[in-house]
C-alpha cells in the first residue's frame, strides 16, 4: 500500500507518532521519527538498526531544526513523499480551567502548536515545491470539529482546554487553506481528527463517553493509524483538503 513510501513523523516517539512509525515500517516503507526527546520509544528501539529507520532529535518548533530534518531524511533517502505533523507541545499549565487560564501559559501554547503547525507546514510545502510532489498531514480532533461534551467530565479532575478546541480548529482551517493554497503543485494537505485514545482516563469518564458513540468508545491509537496510511498512500491520490473524522460516531 505504501511500500518504499519516504515518511517524515513529527513528535514521532508520541503515541500517535510512535506507532504509525512501526506500521510505515511493516508496510515496508522508510520512516524518519523527528522528536525533541533524545530517548527513542521503547517500541521503536527493535528498529535502531534496520535500514528503513531513521530517528532524528529536533525541537520542530525551531525552524532551522525542521530545515534540518527535512535535509537529513532527504540525504539518506533521496527524496521525502509524506510528513506526518504529531507533535504535541504542551506548556507546564497545560489543563487549566478556563476561569484560571494565564497569557503567558496560553500564548505559550497557541504559539507552539498552532503557530508551530504552520511554521511546520511552510518549512515542508517549500521543499515539497522543490521536489515536485508531497503529502502533508496534520493531526487535528474531534474537539476542533465539535464543543467539548462537558458532562462527561463530571465527577472528575479532567479538562477539555479550550485552547486546544481552537488550536484543532486551526489546525482544519490551515488544511483546507494551504490545499488549495498549493493548487497546481501536485501536493496535497488533510488532516485527521480523533476521537478521544485511552490514556488511563477514570472509568466513569470511559462510561460517559462510550454512551455518545455507536460501538467502541475511547480509542487505541492502533485504530487511527490505518487512515493515515491510507492518505499517504496512492489510493488518496485525489483526497486534498480533507479532515477526516475517526471517533467511532462521538460527533454524531
Amino acid at each position: 500500500m505504501i511500500k518504499n513510501k519516504i515518511v517524515l513523523i513529527t513528535g514521532g516517539n508520541g503515541q500517535i507518532g510512535a506507532e504509525l512509525a512501526k506500521k510505515i515500517i511493516d508496510y515496508n516503507a522508510k520512516v524518519v521519527v523527528v522528536d525533541k526527546n533524545k530517548k527513542l520509544n521503547n517500541s521503536l528501539k527493535k528498529f535502531k538498526k534496520n535500514k528503513n529507520f531513521m530517528h532524528i532529535v529536533a525541537d520542530v518548533s525551531k525552524i532551522n531544526e525542521i530545515d534540518l530534518s527535512i535535509k537529513k531524511t532527504y540525504d539518506k533517502f533521496g527524496r521525502l513523499d509524506a510528513i506526518v505533523h504529531s507533535a504535541y507541545p504542551k506548556s507546564e499549565a497545560w489543563g487549566t480551567k478556563f476561569e484560571n487560564l494565564k497569557k503567558k501559559y496560553l500564548n505559550e501554547d497557541l504559539n507552539n502548536q498552532l503557530g508551530g503547525a504552520i511554521l511546520l507546514s511552510q518549512r515542508a510545502l517549500r521543499f515539497f515545491k522543490s521536489q515536485g510532489h508531497g503529502n502533508l498531514i496534520h493531526i487535528s480532533s474531534i474537539q476542533g470539529t465539535s464543543a467539548p461534551k462537558f458532562e462527561h467530565y463530571s465527577g472528575t479532575s479532567m479538562v477539555s482546554p479550550i485552547e486546544y478546541s481552537a488550536i484543532k480548529a486551526g489546525i482544519i482551517a490551515i488544511t483546507k487553506y494551504l490545499a488549495k493554497y498549493c493548487k497546481n503543485s501536485n501536493i496535497k494537505v488533510n488532516s485527521v481528527s480523533p476521537g478521544g485514545i485511552l490514556d488511563n482516563q477514570p472509568a466513569s469518564f470511559l462510561e460517559k463517553y462510550k454512551k455518545s458513540c455507536n460501538d467502541k468508545g475511547m480509542l487505541e491509537v492502533s485504530d487511527l493509524v490505518e487512515t493515515i496510511i491510507f492518505l499517504i498512500s496512492d489510493h488518496s491520490r485525489y483526497i486534498n483538503g480533507q479532515n477526516i473524522i475517526i471517533d467511532d460516531g462521538w460527533s454524531l
